[in-house]
């Protein structure tokens, strides 16, 4: 969806944590990571458990240089993939951190 559009909606009330999570990776893909990780803060501030949320917050902040919010993102969105079950995003959050460490 269009960037403008997911404005737009927000501007109007229409805030959820699924709208966060659009616009925030909108954002990311439009290479606007400081907005971008501004929106998935949000949208993980709404939806602790959101993972897929979490690990793009986490690389807004390493496209950001910020390593340390990055690991402390990924380490959320692992525990809230534990907590759901979510295979996939613990399996690519595992792959993000030891990549982190090298």
């Amino acid at each position: 969806m269009n960037i403008d559009a997911l404005r737009k909606m927000l501007a109007r009330g229409q805030d959820s944590a699924m709208l966060r999570f659009g616009l925030g990776k909108a954002l990311l893909d439009d290479k606007q990571p400081a907005e971008a990780a501004e929106h998935l803060q949000c949208c993980v501030e709404q939806d602790a458990d959101y993972s897929a949320a979490w690990k793009l917050l986490g690389r807004a902040h390493q496209q950001l240089g910020d390593v340390a919010a990055a690991r402390a993102a990924w380490q959320q969105a692992l525990q809230a993939a534990e907590r759901k079950g979510d295979k996939q995003t613990e399996r690519e959050v595992q792959v993000f951190l030891k990549k982190l460490d090298k």
